[in-house]
């Protein structure tokens, strides 16, 4: 199979490293002009640069935008400066272990702002433009977490499972126009907060990285069939796939590529 993105132009936030940068990459390297965006200047450069270090023939551009408000978000639409996007990819989102006890409504509202009101904001000003031209690509990043509620995380585990309804509902909304709408869920995955989670358990233990996040998903999410974390470049392969032609037929679905930690045949 050949992905062919020439003349597409995608946006993906949260883009500077981790999972967000892989799939930047993985676009780029499939011809796509891709926007990648950061919270401040240092961050963009430094994505800017591992883009096209791994990518030297990528046609890119960033944008330094905090997506936690509105305003953050408006200010990511004013510096495409008009440009059209044809591939929107949501991977901004936020989490760390609190107990429900503990986490107060500040907290609740911060996460909800990041991991889904973003999303919505972009959705709702750029979708429009791709159901007038008749193709588009929305893709929510979310995570085995919307259907495998973590304990110690409910409020990160709510916002990744809205973010499941906010997609169906927009694939839904959205239906016959060209344009498609599709939640991909990673599980554990060694982006870099999985890899600064463990550098105690590396420090203390003398443990490698792939020793200490074997041991974490055997851990944490037993049921894992590949029984070791992914890796940022396996999940952007199902993203750069799920924003192809090629994948023009899925749509409103929820793709998992969590090593098989939700333990279900669906």
């Amino acid at each position: 199979m050949h992905i062919d993105l020439s003349g597409k132009t995608a946006l993906i936030t949260a883009s500077t490293a981790g999972i967000g940068l892989a799939i930047a990459k993985g676009l780029a390297a499939s011809g796509a002009h891709v926007i990648i965006n950061g919270r401040n200047d240092a961050s963009l450069r430094r994505g800017m640069q591992a883009l096209r270090d791994a990518v030297p023939e990528a046609e890119a551009d960033g944008v330094t935008a905090d997506l936690s408000d509105a305003e953050g978000v408006e200010a990511l639409i004013d510096g495409l400066g008009g440009r059209t996007v044809d591939i929107l990819i949501n991977n901004a989102g936020i989490y760390n272990p609190q107990d429900f006890f503990e986490t107060d409504d500040a907290t609740w509202e911060r996460y909800w702002q990041v991991n889904v009101m973003s999303g919505v904001r972009l959705s709702r000003a750029l979708m429009p433009g791709m159901v007038q031209r008749g193709w588009g690509r929305v893709v929510f990043i979310s995570s085995e977490s919307a259907r495998n509620i973590p304990a110690d995380m409910i409020h990160y585990g709510v916002t990744k499972t809205a973010q499941l309804a906010v997609s169906r509902g927009l694939a839904k909304r959205v239906a016959g126009s060209g344009v498609t709408v599709n939640a991909v869920l990673p599980g554990p995955t060694l982006s870099d907060g999985f890899i600064a989670m463990l550098q105690d358990e590396i420090t203390r233990t003398g443990k490698s990285l792939d020793e200490a996040g074997r041991d974490f998903v055997m851990s944490h999410r037993p049921s894992s069939v590949i029984q070791r974390p992914a890796t940022p470049e396996e999940v952007a392969n199902l993203v750069v796939y799920v924003a192809s032609p090629q994948a023009s037929a899925t749509s409103g679905a929820a793709l998992r590529v969590d090593g098989g930690v939700i333990d279900d045949i669906v």
